[in-house]
């Protein structure tokens, strides 16, 4: 996991490095100030002359200014360090997410990893800063302050014999019982994330059913038991502070009643002032290192699991492979499954899709039809790879797909998914996902023939209309045209239209169809579609059932031969002729 993680420091080594250098020398000169002062309260004792008064104070005055820049650059470059890290963990965690596949992104829920990208990496960014400044503070204040204090105070020093033990076992016990809460907060905390997330997509439904103060109850219980956990875990931290204190004060007034009994008794020659207000200052600087070490053991079993769950996505393997020496041309769009089987995880009971066997010839328009839940979509989902053939092989242009440089194979496939998703930015903007380079020509053209242009045309901003995120500002109908529109442009050899026309009449379904004829002659086109109107011209029709292929044939041929699209295309047709009669 540390391995992992540390891989994203980078650029920021130097300045990760600079920390832990400049923070030591803050730490020596910091212990090497109350010996000089000790040296300084026993001139005095002796009478010094004022001279010598003056040079203490401005080594003194030297080494306070040099310990404070030091403090500064170490902060400094602890700033630069912590918020680089985090910002290359993030760009490596985001880069890493984009390499997934479907399979992949299925493990990982959405709100998980916006957890992941956010909270999980603002915890490991703490806890970085905290290593590489006070983890590298407080131990060598510690070593350097003890060894001070034993050489100052000789006998009184082994105090902390007894202290410090008795305060790491008390630290032990605190982590111990609070990592366990710490680690159920993360999972509640995806849980919670998902809640927002589901009902802010779901937000037209929550109104339409009018389930707000249900949606209201179902957050507040979720957030209650991430703070319900909180407030336990904090608890038990908590204690940290009361230990510390009790710690701190109990070696106080050791030194001073066994320091003052020493100097008394012995007149000075066992122990003298100075010593004493060494001791003193030793005192504190090693209490309060064993008080920063308490914190960044805090801060570290917090961001234990963050980096737990952040190391878990960045070693995750996608689960679709480039090959080594990748065909990098696709020859045309011709499409052959053979004797392919596919389930969505190895774990899975059963097959999605069952012995498909299918060959579509190049330019070839093919029309799927089936009831929901016959696996149309995983079927198209095979052929730009977005998932592998659990058996089997899927070719394109004459070669396996898992053949093909990824980029080159889904280049050369245009999908509009049956939810497709269009971006925040302008309608241009969207258009040049499909083709970065398109003119506004050649976009137009594009809008024209997804019958896209009637309503872009009254926008008072034409095509620098400002589409709101994920399109909520047009209608399901208006987005569905925009979303072929953009897959044309991309001039593919394969075209898919997963249910990509359902949100337009029966016309303008037409009159898209008919432009991607014109358009795009050469492509293989598959509409897969609920109304038997969609693919009626197709040049032969797969009728899906149960995630076999039930028949293949002409919409002439199926109607007579096959009693599964017969009895959809009756039931789609008899209100029509109902109508007619009456």
């Amino acid at each position: 996991m540390i391995k992992t993680l540390a891989k994203s420091v980078r650029e920021y080594k130097k300045p990760s490095i600079l920390t832990a250098v400049f923070v030591s020398l803050e730490v020596v000169l910091e212990c090497l100030i109350p010996f000089v002062i000790a040296r300084l309260v026993n001139q005095l004792k002796a009478g010094c002359a004022l001279g010598t008064i003056v040079q203490y104070g401005i080594v003194l005055i030297a080494m306070a200014g040099v310990s404070l820049s030091m403090g500064a650059l170490a902060g400094s470059y602890c700033a630069t360090a912590s918020c680089g890290f985090a910002k290359n963990l993030r760009h490596d965690l985001f880069g890493q997410v984009q390499n997934f596949s479907f399979e992949n992104i299925d493990k990982f829920s959405t709100s998980s990893l916006v957890t992941r990208l956010t909270t999980d990496v603002a915890n490991v960014q703490m806890a970085y800063m905290m290593i590489i400044r006070m983890a590298i503070r407080a131990p060598l204040m510690l070593i350097f302050a003890f060894t001070m204090a034993f050489l100052m105070g000789g006998k009184m020093a082994y105090i902390f014999v007894v202290v410090v033990p008795l305060l790491g076992g008390g630290l032990y016990w605190m982590i111990k019982k609070a990592m366990p809460l710490f680690r159920k907060v993360f999972v509640k905390y995806d849980n919670l994330n998902n809640s927002i997330q589901e009902n802010i997509k779901g937000m037209r439904v929550v109104k339409s059913f009018v389930r707000e103060d249900y949606e209201k109850k179902k957050f507040d219980a979720a957030a209650s038991n991430i703070c319900a956990d909180f407030t336990q875990a904090e608890r038990i931290m908590s204690l940290n502070g009361p230990l510390m204190q009790s710690c701190m004060f109990t070696v106080m007034l050791f030194v001073l009643y066994f320091g003052s009994y020493l100097i008394i008794s012995s007149m000075g020659v066992k122990a003298d002032v100075g010593q004493l207000s060494s001791m003193l200052t030793y005192s504190f600087q090693i209490l309060t290192s064993l008080m920063m070490v308490a914190m960044v053991l805090v801060m570290l079993v917090m961001a234990e699991e963050s980096a737990e769950r952040i190391a878990e996505v960045l070693m995750e393997q996608s689960s679709i492979r480039e090959p080594e020496r990748p065909v990098r041309e696709v020859a045309d769009g011709s499409i052959d499954f053979s004797h392919v089987y596919f389930k969505y995880s190895k774990s899975a009971k059963r097959n999605v899709l069952e012995d498909i066997n299918l060959h579509i010839a190049s330019g070839e328009t093919i029309g799927i039809i089936g009831g929901t839940g016959t696996s149309k979509s995983s079927l198209i989902q095979l052929i730009s790879r977005l998932y592998d053939v659990s058996e089997g092989s899927v070719q394109v242009g004459g070669h396996d797909v898992r053949e093909y440089d990824l980029t080159t194979l889904r280049n050369q496939v245009a999908v509009v998914l049956q939810k497709n998703v269009l971006f925040s930015g302008t309608i241009l903007e969207n258009m040049r996902w499909g083709n970065a380079q398109a003119s506004l020509l050649e976009i137009q053209e594009a809008c024209r023939l997804a019958q896209a242009d009637e309503f872009i045309e009254r926008f008072p901003d034409g095509y620098d209309t400002h589409i709101e995120q994920g399109g909520s500002n047009v209608s399901g109908g208006q987005k569905q045209r925009l979303c072929i529109a953009r897959a044309l442009l991309k001039k593919p050899k394969i075209l898919i239209l997963d249910d990509s026309t359902s949100a337009v009449d029966t016309r303008t379904d037409a009159l898209i169809r008919k432009g991607l004829r014109e358009y795009l002659p050469e492509t293989t086109k598959l509409i897969i579609a609920q109304r038997t109107a969609s693919v009626e011209d197709a040049d032969r029709i797969l009728v899906m059932d149960g995630g076999r292929v039930n028949a293949i044939g002409t919409h002439a041929q199926l109607i007579r031969e096959n009693a599964i699209y017969r009895e959809v295309y009756e039931s789609q047709n008899k209100a029509g002729r109902e109508d007619e009669e009456e």
